[in-house]
């Protein structure tokens, strides 16, 4: 397959039809690094590998170079890592005219070994993992994210004030509210089918200008490779349209926060091994220790699903954001939802995340807590019901950065599935987005005390 893609790309670079080859990577903040190639130049040469700074995972939102991280710094005067180009995920974007796209997989640039804390490494270590149990875990992510008048540009030099959603109701299922932002929707339907990967819909979601676009369940290493390049078409089409997506979770004190909940299940010999027809509600024991693990080790893997300090502010009662870390039966107020209930589509769907969060590194935590709940054989405790966030017995979600850091760091779980160097380094990542805010000056803090202090 990784041949055939490659010789459909030189037929295409032969026509004209595509002459720029996008070489990515995936950062840590879940992003799109990389160079842009001239078709040929990537055919002859760059199909094999391309090279990059090491820096480009050990930065903070702002592309700064914080100090703290042992994988490379000032002091061992950033170097290289290879970019090994993964020819199964060529495709085209058609958004961009004329460009295709591959992503590429992390070696160290003197023993050729995979970059542990590459989050493409990470899940991909987690699939092997449960490979050697027979096992392929199937996900799928919905991306929640809001749509503004005005480009980036222009709201930034405003200062971000005066937002204006783009619809401004509560366009939750609305086919005619839904209908005014087909302008972005259409377009990333499409385009992204035409790129290969399977859009199952989009709607409007349950706040003014945010939307919600569902792909279709995958293995996970596609389910997150899609989801980071649905992210980033989002934002292209509606900047090419003068608007702009943004996927921070809690934009307004005022408003609900934008989501990624993360569907999961486990196959095997190509069956839904979740599922056991002859159990209550069809969900096999396999499925009940997955699920425990989830529900065991949630504090030591929220800094995945949340990772910024606007994260936490999404966690509020009645927003549908999940502020407990339970399971329920087709329940939104559960930070763990059991779809599926009775069939052989049964799955577990985590609540938790947020718009913000990297589908690998979330994905790789989910699956090695459930991993080691399946290890440990733990017992899955009755599904609670009703008005969750009521239920004060529950267990909580972690409420701020600070504190799930501290838990991913103490996390025994973690080090390990990962390593000890991969949670530190996550951890450090944690502490400096942590040590920014902290060190800020906010617009509530001078409106508060301006005066009156």
């Amino acid at each position: 397959m990784p041949e055939d893609k490659l010789e459909e790309l030189r037929r295409k670079a032969s026509t004209g039809e595509i002459d720029t080859v996008l070489v990515c990577l995936v950062d840590m903040q879940g992003r799109l690094m990389g160079k842009r190639f001239h078709v040929q130049n990537f055919l002859d040469h760059a199909h094999a590998e391309t090279h990059c700074c090491n820096y480009l995972l050990a930065t903070d939102l702002e592309m700064a170079t914080p100090e703290g991280f042992r994988a490379t710094s000032w002091e061992s005067g950033y170097g290289d890592y290879t970019m090994r180009p993964d020819a199964s995920t060529i495709r085209p974007l058609p958004w961009l005219e004329g460009t295709a796209m591959v992503l590429c997989d992390l070696e160290d640039h003197e023993a050729h070994a995979p970059v542990a804390h590459a989050p493409r490494q990470m899940l991909k270590g987690q699939i092997a993992r449960l490979a050697e149990r027979g096992l392929a875990p199937m996900m799928a992510t919905e991306l929640e994210f809001f749509l503004f008048e005005g480009t980036a540009r222009e709201n930034r030099e405003a200062g971000f004030r005066n937002l204006r959603p783009h619809v401004e109701h509560n366009q939750d299922y609305a086919i005619q509210l839904g209908t005014r932002d087909e302008v972005v929707m259409r377009p990333l339907r499409n385009m992204l089918y035409a790129a290969g990967i399977e859009v199952e819909c989009s709607k409007g979601e349950a706040e003014t200008g945010q939307e919600e676009l569902n792909l279709r369940y995958q293995d996970a290493l596609s389910c997150a490779d899609y989801h980071t390049i649905a992210k980033h078409a989002a934002k292209d089409i509606a900047a090419a349209h003068g608007l702009t997506a943004s996927f921070l979770p809690k934009w307004h004190t005022d408003k609900v926060g934008s989501a990624s909940h993360v569907h999961c299940s486990l196959f095997r010999d190509g069956a839904n091994a979740f599922h056991d027809p002859a159990r209550p509600m069809g969900k096999s024991v396999l499925m009940d220790h997955f699920v425990a693990g989830l529900l065991k080790y949630a504090p030591d893997y929220t800094v995945f699903l949340a990772p910024y300090v606007n994260s936490y502010k999404r966690f509020r009662k009645g927003t549908f954001a999940p502020t407990k870390a339970v399971w329920s039966v087709d329940n939104r107020t559960a930070g763990f939802r059991m779809c599926g209930a009775g069939t052989k589509g049964v799955r577990i769907e985590c609540r938790i995340g947020g718009s913000d969060m990297n589908p690998y590194l979330a994905q790789a935590a989910m699956l090695a807590a459930g991993l080691a709940g399946i290890e440990e054989e733990l017992a899955l405790p009755d599904p609670i019901s009703g008005d969750i966030y009521a239920n004060d017995g529950a267990a909580n979600v972690p409420t701020t950065l600070r504190e799930a850091t501290e838990t991913l760091r103490g996390s025994a779980m973690l080090r390990a599935a990962f390593g000890d160097g991969v949670v530190d380094h996550y951890a450090r990542a944690a502490e400096v987005e942590q040590e920014a805010f902290d060190a800020a000056v906010t617009d509530w803090e001078i409106s508060r005390g301006f005066e009156r202090c």
